[in-house]
């Protein structure tokens, strides 16, 4: 099954004998190396690096459209990448059009998006089906912990970071296949995929050079609104009507949707605006959810059944879990982050398939690993989680972030939990089954019985408690004395000095 040693041995001889022999490997010993592997885009920029190849051109993002020269888009279908690209076209460029298939529960016919492409002018048009890696890499952030962002202890499972990490690699993969090697997309340049796309773009392919007619300030002039490209596709025969305008822009692969800009750029309209898209809207007192019990079975760090049915394809083991915890609302949470630029934005999030597996997941983790390694893959796993954010998914000190998780952590996640899902995140562990569990009831059982120690045992354990007690005690003392403290009124209990008496 896929996913069953994250990182097989035989990649990382590879490609660290690519990186210190610096050898020029040929794209079909790539091949041989890893064509049963579905890790390869982890290791895609290491192979780049180890080719000995530089980036010293400055001019790496191109102000102005590359006339006569193959353009790869990002190519979504929507109003944005079909202006641009009947308008690099007519400005003498050569538009390739690039699709990723994510899974994206709003989009019904992936098919049609090429198709489309063409129509508008497009040289070539290709759709990528990047489904599988994004579900394994959305597992690996799971075993990883990989999610800095939280409010009250509900998580954004950073699934725009995964899918950008996934596309990133991918779409540039088959713009080589195409001899094309200059890139644009539809991020702007406030946002955080702008800097995403250009990491990822050039660790693939390190001749890549960016140009976007969101930069290029003659589209701007021509094209500089939805209405003025509507009007720029009627003028020239299509017959494109401009849907209605929502309230917040959507954003959405397989593992999840982000809702944010415009009304949710202001904290006084809140989730309630937001027409969920991947579950029900819990919050209305009309919609119906009922309780459900689910079962989720993890194989050494590796989701492998749901309910009791094994399921043995990652893309559709996503699916099935988006369709149970969507089924509750489970997953939806109202952020405030900092983007890459370190300027504050907000986002409404779903992720109902990742929120369900992480919550059996960190239930195992807890039951079999010790506390301190509990601390450390949490500590990790929030560093992790910031830089994938950053677009450095496949930086080295990234991967070495997740190995350990990978590694240490996640081969022992083997068990079965039992769950109750409500409204939302409300929801209640039934039954946690493992047999690598190191939770034994009978080691803290106040039953009479066999117990795992005595009580001379903790008078043993207590008294050498004394030690550190006094040296506390001390420092209190001390830091009394130099003023640091003071004896609070009526109680023994040292409080900080209060520097306005």
């Amino acid at each position: 099954m896929y996913g069953s040693d994250p990182f097989p041995l035989k990649l990382n001889i590879f490609f660290c004998l690519s990186i210190f022999t610096k050898k020029n490997l040929t794209k079909s010993a790539i091949i041989e190396a890893t064509i049963d592997s579905p890790w390869l885009p982890i290791y895609r920029g290491a192979y780049f690096i180890s080719l000995g190849l530089t980036m010293t051109d400055n001019a790496t993002i191109l102000q102005n459209v590359p006339v006569g020269k193959k353009v790869g888009i990002a190519f979504s279908g929507g109003l944005d990448t079909s202006a641009a690209l009947l308008w690099m076209k007519q400005k003498g460029a050569e538009p390739y059009a690039y699709t990723a298939n994510l899974g994206q529960p709003d989009e019904d016919d992936y098919d049609a998006i090429p198709k489309k492409a063409e129509a508008y002018g497009a040289v070539k048009a290709r759709l990528v089906d990047c489904r599988l890696q994004l579900a394994l890499e959305g597992i690996a952030a799971i075993q990883c912990g990989a999610f800095h962002i939280s409010t009250g202890g509900v998580p954004y499972f950073n699934t725009t970071p995964l899918g950008r990490a996934v596309t990133g690699t991918m779409l540039v993969t088959a713009m080589k296949e195409d001899d094309v090697n200059i890139w644009g997309d539809g991020s702007t340049y406030k946002g955080n995929d702008i800097e995403r796309f250009y990491r990822y773009g050039l660790l693939t392919n390190p001749n890549l050079k960016i140009y976007k007619p969101w930069l290029d300030q003659t589209f701007i002039d021509e094209l500089g609104g939805r209405a003025e490209m509507s009007q720029f596709l009627i003028d020239n025969g299509f017959d494109y009507k401009m849907s209605k305008e929502k309230a917040y822009s959507t954003d959405s692969n397989m593992l999840g949707a982000t809702h944010e800009a415009k009304d949710l750029e202001y904290l006084n309209a809140g989730i309630k605006i937001v027409d969920p898209i991947m579950g029900v809207a819990f919050w209305k007192d009309d919609v119906e959810v009922k309780s459900e019990e689910v079962t989720v079975t993890f194989e050494e760090g590796m989701p492998v059944a749901l309910n009791g049915q094994r399921i043995e394809d990652p893309v559709e083991l996503i699916l099935e879990a988006n369709r149970i915890g969507g089924r509750h609302g489970l997953g939806m949470s109202d952020q405030i982050e900092n983007r890459i630029i370190e300027a504050k934005s907000r986002g409404i999030y779903e992720a109902p398939g990742m929120a369900l597996l992480h919550i059996a997941y960190e239930r195992l983790v807890t039951g079999i690993h010790n506390e301190d390694t509990i601390e450390q893959y949490r500590i990790n796993g929030l560093r992790l989680g910031r830089l994938l954010y950053q677009g450095r998914w496949f930086d080295s000190q990234a991967l070495m972030l997740r190995e350990t998780a990978q590694r240490w952590v996640a081969k022992a996640v083997t068990g079965t939990v039992t769950l109750e899902l409500r409204r939302g995140n409300d929801y209640t562990i039934m039954n946690t089954e493992s047999e690598n569990l190191t939770y034994e009831a009978e080691r803290l059982t106040m039953e009479k019985g066999d117990s795992m120690f005595s009580p001379m045992d903790r008078i043993g354990q207590l008294t050498m408690r004394n030690l550190d007690i006094t040296d506390t005690r001390a420092k209190l003392g001390l830091y009394t004395n130099v003023g640091l403290l003071a004896v609070g009124t009526g109680s023994a209990v040292p409080q900080l000095k209060d520097k306005n008496k």
